[in-house]
């Protein structure tokens, strides 16, 4: 399995707008498809900025290339977020992940 991490950061004022933003726009883009196991939003208010990961679990390479249509590292963003994010990484990280738990 591989955990592909996207990073971003709002002001705090926008930090529940944005989370909305993710719930409404981006995880309903995610449903059903092929390959993607598991998806998570990470929030953590830092002084006056607030950080954000989504967090997604994908079976393999092969779904992920499919999904973002290409390079797998890079960044995929929806319409808006511009509004909301005070740098838009260009690359996300990528790990094997490996159940402890079963």
């Amino acid at each position: 399995m591989i955990a592909r991490i996207l990073r971003g950061i709002t002001s705090l004022d926008l930090a529940d707008a944005y989370r909305e933003h993710l719930q409404e726009q981006a995880i309903p883009r995610l449903r059903g498809v092929d390959g993607l196991a598991h998806a998570y939003i990470l929030q953590r208010a830092q002084g006056d900025k607030c950080e954000f990961q989504v967090v997604t679990f994908w079976r393999d390479m092969k779904a992920m290339r499919e999904w973002v249509g290409g390079d797998p590292e890079q960044a995929v963003y929806l319409d808006q977020e511009e509004r909301y994010l005070l740098d838009m990484e260009p690359l996300v990280h990528l790990y094997d992940a490996h159940e402890i738990l079963d």
